[in-house]
């Protein structure tokens, strides 16, 4: 086999760069940007060469494993189903289809494999104990696009190419290229965007890499963002700036915006997020001075007390500055295989019921993950006996992992659609592993629609899946023929997933069968390996608002924006009670690395290098206080667990605030991850609280957590 070149987007994060890979006899010889992408334009991260390491991983598992007791064994794929169906079906007929819990990991929307054929599957098993990564994520901006704008992934993006301020609270683009904002070369757009005369405002507890290259960076207390954007939007609206442009007669319950505001005092607000009434006021009247300017946060604000409320502000100060649906505003993207639009698109749904300890609401179909573990352990009707998880690592990933760790030890079956024994999967007793992410197509069903310009791009395998393997998809598709046949069934349809696609595409808003000038389909997409160009975010977002649902709550309907949610204005006293109450006095935030996103990646040699990064970030007083010198080890404790981690000394950190990575902890037993093990670290997430959720959405409280610190 010559040399030879190909081009694909990597799936790592969301930034889908494009990538130029050369080849040599089945060997990967280099992995750079592809400068003819027309969304990354060359520009790559440290984990796009870590593609490498994935698919040469001798940890990586290739055929499916069985367990007996400790004991794995290789087993066929027809015994492996089998095992799994027979299993599955004996727990469905003796305890009923809730017994059977899901969970599908943050890799899945990477993979539109599992996202085109998941439900050949899993759609057989109508479960209500569905989970997913979406509750320790992203959670408060799809309810927050279902409550406003009727569909879930109405999410509208900044739009950094033209905007002439950009304000950013817990997001930290330098690292993650983006999160429901897909923009590869963050620092290249940054640049343009100064070098035009526009500033870039950072609030965050930490001076992140993004914080560095801001034009203004200022420290705010975890969790109290809420707070501050209240602040934010009681000053616009008591100095009359407002301008509600085109958006005016489109707007629900506006009226009653101006009355939730004046219960919010200035004192409660400055006192509670370390920011003082001038800041805050100065702040809101140069974002409503500047010709365009876009309010955005994610991670910081979703993964907290409020991150509904904090999710609902954000929109809200868009719309009220006229900066929501223009250009240099926040707009929503029109991609080419469009979720929005499609016949099988999914607008959401909210509280169809709740689960069954706690009672957190359903969303979309899945309850929060926060509840996983206590739907395992407490007996009675839906109690969790067996576990399908596919592409996570939830014990590492969601709330007191050390619980949930437990708890997976006492169901009767677990299988998992996973390429390796971590952290999680080691409970299961089948593993089903699919075929390299290079020995499989790829297309972006997902990220084109959060992305800062409208582009497409089809990536073709770079390697024929090795005899004797299986795509995610192939898998799910034998798992539903072999459950159909059992339950007496009918199957799903039998398409690929390509084959799928180029249907969507082509019924798509640029596609052949709307007699678009583009005229796309795969072949197109085929003939244009490094992607294609469809045009810079316009406005029109009232004409992608679709009619709410007849069964849904009363709000807004085709075309029209909720502004107040009577879920959002039900939550505001918590937020006045929080604001007027007691206050921790030490804070645990996470932090997200550029060579880092899912917990899989601390096994790739190319990011592992270098200096240990799970650390505990402290500042120099907060250091002095407790007794701690750089390296020493500190004793980090909440209610649920106490954890010993080495301290980094930084007064890039805010006073009264710590910080640990997400995403490692690789020292428990009977995992097989050569290098992450060697360099174990904790996991952050051994001490967040599963009973602690945003009340609205039931999202998982990451950042703003109380800890107790001292010395080791």
């Amino acid at each position: 086999m010559a040399t030879q070149t190909h081009y694909r987007a990597c799936h790592l994060c969301e930034a889908i760069c494009g990538l130029e890979i050369t080849t040599d006899q089945g060997d990967i010889v280099s992995i750079k940007g592809d400068k003819n992408d027309p969304l990354s334009e060359g520009h790559i991260c440290p984990k796009a060469v870590a593609l490498q390491d994935i698919h040469d991983d001798p940890d990586r598992l290739r055929l499916p494993m069985i367990r007996n007791g400790e004991e794995w064994k290789q087993a066929s794929w027809d015994e492996a189903f089998s095992v799994v169906v027979e299993k599955l079906h004996n727990i469905y007929q003796s305890r009923g289809v809730d017994a059977i819990g899901i969970y599908q990991g943050n890799p899945s929307i990477h993979n539109y494999g599992i996202m085109t054929h998941a439900g050949h599957f899993l759609g057989h098993i109508k479960t209500k104990n569905r989970f997913s990564a979406t509750s320790v994520d992203q959670l408060p901006h799809q309810l927050i696009a279902y409550l406003m704008y009727n569909h879930q992934l109405i999410v509208p993006i900044p739009d950094i190419d033209n905007t002439d301020f950009f304000l950013m609270l817990g997001a930290n683009p330098m690292a993650s290229n983006g999160s429901l904002m897909t923009v590869p070369n963050f620092r290249g757009r940054l640049k343009k965007l100064q070098k035009r005369g526009g500033q870039l405002m950072v609030i965050d507890p930490r001076v992140t890499e993004t914080a560095e290259l801001a034009d203004q960076h200022c420290f705010i207390r975890p969790g109290s963002d809420a707070a501050f954007l209240m602040g934010f939007l009681k000053h616009l609206i008591e100095s009359n700036k407002i301008r509600l442009r085109h958006l005016e007669n489109a707007l629900i319950g506006w009226d009653k915006v101006t009355e939730f505001v004046q219960q919010f005092e200035w004192s409660a607000i400055t006192a509670f997020t370390s920011i003082n009434e001038t800041t805050i006021k100065q702040l809101a009247d140069q974002f409503f001075a500047a010709d365009s300017a876009v309010i955005y946060g994610r991670m910081g604000c979703s993964t907290q007390s409020f991150g509904s409320l904090c999710q609902w502000l954000i929109q809200l100060i868009n719309i009220a500055t006229g900066n929501l649906d223009r250009e240099g505003g926040a707009l929503l993207p029109l991609p080419a295989f469009d979720p929005i639009t499609l016949p099988m698109s999914r607008p959401g749904n909210f509280s169809r019921w709740k689960s069954r300890v706690r009672e957190l609401p359903e969303f979309g179909g899945e309850l929060p993950v926060s509840a996983l573990a206590e739907e395992i352990q407490t007996p009675g009707e839906r109690q969790i006996r067996a576990l399908v998880t596919v592409a996570g690592n939830p014990v590492l990933s969601t709330p007191n992992g050390v619980q949930l760790d437990k708890q997976l030890e006492q169901l009767d079956f677990i299988v998992s659609v996973d390429p390796y024994l971590n952290e999680t999967t080691h409970h299961a007793h089948v593993i089903l592993p699919p075929t390299s992410p290079l020995e499989h197509d790829h297309y972006d069903m997902i990220f084109h629609a959060f992305a800062v310009r409208n582009t497409t791009r089809y990536s073709e395998a770079l390697f024929e899946k090795p005899e004797g393997s299986l795509h995610d998809w192939e898998i799910f598709t034998e798992l539903g023929k072999r459950w159909a046949a059992k339950t007496d069934k009918p199957t799903k349809p039998d398409m690929r997933p390509d084959e799928m696609l180029d249907f969507a595409l082509q019924a798509g808003p640029y596609g052949s069968m709307q007699q678009h000038e583009q005229g796309l389909s795969l072949q197109k997409l085929k003939d244009s390996p490094s992607g294609i160009d469809l045009g810079a975010l316009k406005p029109g977002l009232l004409d992608r608002i679709p009619a709410k649902a007849a069964d849904a709550n009363e709000g807004s309907s085709k075309g029209q924006i909720n502004c107040v949610p009577e879920e959002l204005e039900s939550d505001l006293s918590r937020l006045l009670q929080k604001i007027n109450g007691d206050q921790a006095e030490l804070l645990l935030i996470g932090r997200r690395h550029v060579r880092s996103n899912n917990s899989c990646m601390h096994n790739y040699q190319r990011l592992e290098k270098g200096k240990p990064r799970c650390t505990l970030m402290i500042h120099p007083t907060d250091a002095a206080r407790y007794d701690l010198n750089e390296g020493d080890d500190a004793l980090v404790a909440t209610r649920v667990n106490e954890l010993k981690v080495p301290v980094e000394i930084t007064d890039k950190i805010m006073p009264g605030v710590i910080s640990i990575p997400h995403g490692w902890g690789h020292n428990r037993a009977g995992t097989k991850l050569g290098i992450a093990s060697s360099r174990p670290g904790v996991s952050a997430n051994d001490l967040t609280d599963d009973q602690d959720v945003d009340a609205v959405s039931g999202n998982a409280v990451l950042n703003g957590v109380p800890v107790i610190i001292r010395k080791a």
